[in-house]
């Protein structure tokens, strides 16, 4: 890997080159990606994606005039210090404001290291064509809003944010609340159960963690076998998979861990206490995405968890 000031005045126009159709190519798959749920953003990238090819035939044009018709293979990665852009599949999986982001730090991070590279240069053809790219990244972004501005009025806009909120609860949210709860709650029973029975608190901690794990596992199969997400919209079964067997998991182990505490009656209280920082917080994930009334989420949550909690206790007392 190579330091920028290393690079020659030829190598630098290669790059920007290379940087061109690196861009282009991106805003054209994120213009691909999300053309089903969010054409006007589509619209936004494919018009970035054809300014990227226009200032690619100019550096292109500028290359074989001064260089000839052979253009040096160079990338970001192989100079030291150069931001490459994130891959588009991982950043739309974020969602679009992560695309968004992604797009001006893209073109910020671009105009910020040429012009970092021209003060650095005591060259003054490679500073003045430095000076000139980091111009060029600016332009981008103001042509960027320009089109933004056009392609995507306030109320588009907020329609597409609308659209991408309720897909993230109903891709992510959803199945992780559905696991969380399960964990948190299913679990309850058989933990405090294997307590009271034995008052050894590891024989309830390995209970606790066979019951989250296997609960884990199970839940996640169910949410991923439960449909494909096409005709839902709850998007890809793996992915709501994972996350409800994750979430599953975590639930269980929250109140599993205090067992790891030798004293039998610390590891309870402990332990109890954990229950309601769990049954809490899916109180106030219920009222954060579903919308449901904070007093109604927190005394459903709250009865529900008492119930099997009570049940684990009685039959392990029995």
């Amino acid at each position: 890997m190579r330091a920028f000031s290393d690079l020659t005045e030829r190598e630098i126009l290669a790059l920007a080159i290379a940087n061109e159709e690196e861009d282009g190519r991106i805003y054209a798959d994120y213009a691909e990606h999300l053309r089903e749920h969010y054409p006007d953003s589509a619209r936004l990238f494919d018009d970035m994606a054809t300014e990227e090819e226009e200032h690619r035939r100019a550096l292109i044009d500028l290359y074989v005039e001064r260089f000839g018709r052979h253009i040096a293979y160079i990338t970001r990665r192989d100079v030291r210090g150069a931001p490459a852009p994130a891959s588009p599949r991982t950043t739309i999986l974020k969602g679009i404001d992560a695309v968004r982001e992604e797009v001006t730090r893209m073109e910020t991070n671009a105009s910020r290291f040429y012009r970092e590279a021209a003060d650095r240069s005591t060259d003054a053809p490679i500073r003045k064509l430095l000076g000139d790219l980091a111009s060029a990244e600016l332009d981008h972004l103001r042509t960027a809003g320009e089109i933004e501005a056009q392609r995507l009025p306030s109320d588009r806009r907020a329609r597409e944010d609308e659209d991408a909120h309720r897909r993230f609860v109903l891709q992510v949210v959803q199945p992780g609340l559905v696991g969380l709860m399960d964990g948190s709650v299913s679990t309850l029973a058989p933990v405090f159960a294997a307590a009271f029975a034995t008052h050894l608190p590891w024989n309830a901690f390995l209970i606790g963690m066979a019951a989250s794990v296997g609960a884990g596992i199970s839940m996640g199969f169910a949410e991923a076998l439960a449909d494909d997400g096409k005709l839902s919209g709850r998007g890809a079964p793996l992915m709501r998979g994972l996350v409800c067997g994750a979430m599953t998991t975590a639930g269980g182990i929250g109140h599993t861990l205090p067992f790891l505490i030798a004293d039998f009656w610390t590891a309870i209280v402990v332990a109890a206490i954990v229950v309601v920082v769990e049954l809490s917080t899916i109180a106030w994930i219920q009222y954060r995405y579903m919308d449901t009334p904070p007093v109604s989420a927190a005394a459903k949550v709250m009865l529900g968890g008492a119930l099997v909690l009570a049940a684990g206790i009685l039959i392990g007392s029995g």
